[in-house]
This record gives structure tokens, sequence and C-alpha cells, in this order.
């Protein structure tokens, strides 16, 4: 009889404590939650950028299903293509230079002295083949490599493709909006307006963006890269992202099928700081790669069956074709110049971020204990959150 008393005092006693936490939990969780969808849903423009804020808006919501007509509605948006004249092409020809050019050329060569590579993805198709690396900065967004092999195309029709912003709105789901603000005829230097559409949970991206081709016997350095546009000036929606380097080098290698120069390979270098965290957005990469990558291969083969039949060239794939001749020799000694001055500029340019983009650390640990303590799943299902919630606080003390 004393035994079962014990027990029931026990049970009044665990049951007792099973309240208690409860109690305690409940709140944190309403409070976990509450704080990620106001951290998602509100812009504190004071705090991100209280130089350039304007102080008769203390809070704006992001809408994330910006459209097209509501960017041209905007004003100071500038939509139409300036003017070729003699003094824009002069400083047209300080956008990209040749340390853009010296700087891809030692990424395409390995020679840069940055971190190893780790792979993340090695997939093909009967006509394509892409392989993917990324790599972690001590400062700066997370940086990708990759190498995509298109079997029986031409390097100028590879170029021409992925330069073409009108064709690319038809196969790239996530670019919305794409034009033309400034070209020079002399270098084909041009600057370009893109903006992107990103998933629900974030607002749309815009993107200002010089690029220039190189050709250096028929290998072709492509810069792109994220630059100032005083003629475009900034808007609360959409996010502008001023760290973008999407850069890559387009040539000839054989094909695997016969041995014969028919093929071409694609090494493309990739990092931008898109106001999120780098983890999230290295897990969206990570989950979504694939699946943009795979619209490539069937976009080049409609691109280059209306090239056949006599489809006029749209503007961006005729600029494509003015670009600075260089001979492979002066792109080898551009490679073994010791200085590299675009390389310290980024370094400068990643650690100019907006404050307010890091997750509290507290936030996440309290969520971890919250979702540890509510799930009754064994040690390992802990372990595991808890890990996870480590990790954040590591790359949010980074940030």
């Amino acid at each position: 009889m004393s035994l079962i008393g014990v027990f029931h005092q026990s049970s009044v006693v665990v049951m007792d404590i099973i309240g208690s936490l409860v109690t305690f939990i409940a709140p944190l969780w309403i409070a976990v939650i509450f704080g990620v969808v106001v951290g998602w849903a509100w812009k504190p423009k004071w705090a991100i950028d209280p130089n350039n804020y304007s102080w008769t808006q203390f809070f704006k919501f992001r809408v994330p299903w910006n459209t097209d007509s509501d960017l041209q509605s905007q004003p100071g948006s500038s939509y139409s293509t300036s003017s070729g004249s003699s003094e824009s092409e002069k400083g047209l020809k300080c956008v990209v230079t040749e340390h853009d050019l010296r700087y891809l050329s030692k990424l395409v060569e390995e020679k840069d002295g940055g971190p190893a590579w780790i792979q993340m993805m090695d997939r093909s198709t009967p006509t394509m083949s892409y392989q993917a690396w990324r790599r972690d900065q001590e400062s700066g967004p997370p940086q990708y490599r990759s190498r995509t092999v298109f079997e029986n195309a031409s390097p100028e029709l590879v170029r021409d493709f992925f330069w073409d912003d009108e064709y690319r709105l038809r196969w790239d789901d996530m670019l919305i909006h794409a034009s033309t603000i400034q070209e020079c005829e002399v270098t084909g230097t041009m600057i370009v307006h893109w903006v992107r559409k990103f998933p629900f949970f974030c607002s749309d991206r815009e993107y200002i963006i010089g690029r220039r081709i190189w050709d250096a016997e028929r290998a072709y350095y492509c810069v792109t890269k994220g630059v100032p546009c005083s003629s475009m000036p900034r808007h609360s929606k959409p996010k502008r992202v001023d760290l973008y380097y999407s850069s890559y080098c387009v040539r000839a290698v054989k094909s695997r099928n016969d041995g014969q120069l028919t093929s071409c390979e694609v090494l493309l270098f990739h990092y931008e700081d898109m106001g999120i965290p780098w983890e999230i957005a290295k897990l969206g990469v990570r989950q979504g790669m694939w699946g943009a990558v795979k619209k490539f291969d069937p976009g080049l083969r409609t691109y280059k069956k209306e090239r056949d039949s006599g489809v006029p060239l749209s503007r961006c794939a005729n600029a494509a074709k003015f670009n600075t001749k260089v001979t492979a020799d002066y792109v080898r000694s551009v490679e073994d110049s010791t200085s590299n001055l675009l390389e310290t500029e980024n370094q400068e340019d990643s650690s100019d971020k907006p404050i307010g983009r890091s997750i509290p650390k507290l936030l996440v640990v309290g969520g971890a204990i919250a979702l540890a303590c509510t799930l009754d799943q064994g040690l390992v299902t802990k372990a595991v959150i808890f890990g996870i919630a480590r990790r954040f606080g590591k790359f949010g003390r980074r940030l």
C-alpha cells in the first residue's frame, strides 16, 4: 500500500513538472514565432542604412509579390537606354577593367590564393554535364564554382546564350525584368538592370550589373559584377544587391563522345550578398541548384534552333560580339601579375555589410531549447537540434 502511495506521489510530482514546463514553453514558442514573423515582415531602414533613410517613414512592410509593372511605375526609375555619347563611353571604360580580367583569370586557373573548393554536386544528362563546388571565406558570403560542359555547342553560341537578356527572360524563371542602362560599342562594356524573383519569404532583389567580354583566341572571359549607377536611385522595393560577382570563362573542350573539340566548357564563379543569413542562403542554393541548372541545356538547344532558322539577333546578343580582343599570352601574363586590386576591393565591400541581417543568437538558442524540450524523441533528436542551433550561433557572430 505504501508503494502505491509513493508511486502516486511521484506521478503527481512528474505531472507538476510537466505542467510547469508547458507553462514555460508555450510563451517562449509564441515569442519565437512572433519574432521570426516580425523579423521577416518588417524592414527598419533607419537601422540598415541610416544615412540614406527617409525619416518620414519609420517602418516599411516587405511585399514579396512585386511585378514588373510596379517597378516601371516607381518615380525616378529609368528603363530607357542611355545615349552612346563619348563621355559615357569614357566612363564605361572604368566600370569593368583589366583588374577584373586578372581576377577572373586567376580564378579560372585556381591561382587566386583562396581556400580549397569543396565539391557539392556532380550531375549529367546525355548532352550536358555539371559539377559544382563551394568554399567559405573568413569574411564575406560563400563562393561557388561550377563547370558546365555542353556537347555539340560552339563557344560563340554559348557566349551569346548567357549574354542574351531578352532570351534569358524566357528560360530563367527567377529573372522578371532586364533592361540595358548604358553600353559602349568600342569595348562592349554594358551596364544592365536586373530584377530577380525570390521565394515567398523574401522580397525581390535588384541588381545593377557592369559586364564586359575579353576574347582570348576564342576563350571568352565574361565578367559580370555589381556596380554603382547614379542614374538608378535606390528604392525600398526591390532591395538592391550591391555585392554581386558572377563571372565565367567560355571555351572549347574535347567531347566525351568522340574526343574532338566540339563541346563547350563554362567555368563559372559566383557570390553575392542577398541580405539574408548565409547559412539559409547556402541551404537554398543546395536545394535549388540542379532545378535551375537543368534548364540550361533545353534553353540552349532551342536558342540554337532559332539562330539556325535565321531569327535576328537581339540587342544583347549583338552586343556580345563587341568585345576586347587579346592573346592567350596576354592572359597568361595577366595571371602572373602579383597585384590583385579587385580582390582587395571585394574584401572591403564585404566588410561593409548591413546591420541587422544576422539572427540574434538568443532567439536561435531559445527556439532550439523550446523545440528540444517539446519533442520527446530521445537524445539523438535533441543533439541534432542543439547542433543546428550552435552552428547558427557561430555564423551569427560572424555577421
